[in-house]
């Protein structure tokens, strides 16, 4: 139980720290409340991360295989985007967090009769659910945030909740991973039900929590815009270019960062490196400097602007995997690590700038925007790129070609604010 009080503490702390430029009085509880909720989410993602190996080793299935997981949980968030969002635009953000939650609780205890089941495919069923639940949870709580304060920090108040994404991310590679990699290989199968056992009581319990509760819904007065004739979807993609740009940078993004997340612990192993306990902890220590990042971005972009911001962080990544592409040993492996920190913003600026000033177009942008994980099936590419030829490294071009898009995609919204800045 310590795990949850520390979390809880650092939360209050750090947003005590932020209060004055991150939201208003009236939304302190709601903003702490749904804040949490990203840590939740991380949790549950970043266990695929190091549940991928764990497969491979209790399964005896191929790294193509088990990217399986990647997929079928991802599929979960693209079939369920567009009707997550036309479920919060009726229902509203506080409905949807409470249906994401309890589809993710059911999807977790799912790994029950899927343990008696006893076959690979009944723990991607149960994946899939928990994608669905957390489609539910992200497209209500992303949009959510940025409007609880104002506007002018919201990119700013986005990436200080993600920040304890980050924080759940780290929590689950750690805990889950020693768990599932500390004693002999025989007995990694019996040990897949007890993380997901817990995590969907735990989930079924703060979907209680949230049905007691009250959150203040945002409602947007109607324009011109909206009185036009069309849906909501054929607005955004007629009159919100950098929207539809957005859309493609956070895509780009998501293809990256899930990638590379799901590919490390397999690259670092299989060059030599170290254990899968070992690279385990290296995953880990990764998404400290994530999330390090995020925090440290949130702070930054208080007084920098967040398109300058992701620029320069887009360029970092570049650098970074352009090294680890040229395979030069330990340098790679050190510009691999230094790449979490340059990422740690892009998810949550991407998402606010493609959402800025869209009003009531903004639940139904946001759950196009939830439908950008399906890039987590990227990670099957860069597997049957690296089970093809034998070269661990070359998978790293996709990641690399998806920081250049986010890289133009922050040169444009620059250019658009404050003149040419970047010329290819």
């Amino acid at each position: 139980m310590q795990g949850p009080d520390v979390m809880s503490r650092l939360l209050l702390f750090t947003f005590i720290m932020n209060r004055p430029t991150l939201t208003n009085r009236q939304y302190v509880l709601p903003f702490i409340l749904v804040t949490s909720l990203f840590f939740l989410w991380g949790f549950a993602r970043a266990i695929l991360d190091v549940l991928n190996k764990h497969f491979q080793n209790a399964l005896d299935i191929s790294m193509t295989q088990s990217a399986l997981i990647q997929v079928t949980t991802y599929l979960g968030y693209f079939i369920m985007a567009i009707p997550a969002g036309w479920f919060i635009n009726r229902h509203g953000y506080r409905t949807g967090v409470i249906f994401g939650l309890t589809l993710f609780g059911v999807g977790a205890l799912l790994f029950i009769p899927g343990a008696e089941a006893g076959t690979f495919y009944a723990y991607l069923g149960a994946l899939f659910i928990i994608g669905c639940g957390l489609v539910f949870l992200e497209t209500s709580a992303n949009p959510y945030v940025t409007e609880l304060g104002a506007p002018e920090t919201a990119t700013s108040r986005l990436n200080f909740s993600q920040s304890f994404n980050g924080l759940g991310c780290l929590s689950a590679t750690f805990i889950v991973g020693q768990f599932f990699f500390s004693g002999p290989k025989s007995e990694a199968g019996g040990k897949i039900v007890v993380p997901y056992a817990i995590l969907g009581i735990l989930v079924l319990l703060i979907a209680v929590v949230f049905s007691r509760v009250n959150l203040p819904e945002i409602n947007h007065r109607e324009t011109d815009e909206d009185r036009a004739k069309g849906t909501r979807i054929s607005k955004l993609f007629h009159h919100h270019t950098m929207f539809v740009f957005g859309l493609f940078a956070l895509l780009a993004y998501e293809i990256a960062e899930i990638s590379i997340n799901s590919y490390f612990i397999n690259f670092v192993t299989a060059k030599g490196w170290m254990s899968d306990n070992t690279a385990s902890v290296v995953l880990t220590v990764a998404l400290a400097f994530f999330m390090f990042g995020r925090f440290g971005g949130s702070w930054i972009m208080r007084s920098v602007k967040p398109e300058h911001m992701l620029m320069a962080c887009a360029t970092g990544s570049l650098i970074c995997i352009g090294l680890v592409l040229c395979n030069w040993g330990m340098v790679s492996m050190i510009a691999l690590v230094a790449n979490y920190v340059f990422e740690a913003i892009m998810f949550p600026t991407i998402f606010s700038l493609a959402l800025r000033g869209l009003g009531s177009l903004t639940k139904s942008a946001s759950s196009l925007l939830m439908m950008t994980p399906i890039g987590g099936c990227g990670f099957l590419l860069m597997t049957i790129i690296a089970d093809s030829t034998g070269m661990m490294s070359l998978p790293f071009v996709i990641p690399f070609l998806c920081y250049f898009i986010i890289l133009l995609f922050a040169s444009e919204l620059t250019r658009k604010n404050n003149g040419p800045v970047l010329t290819l």
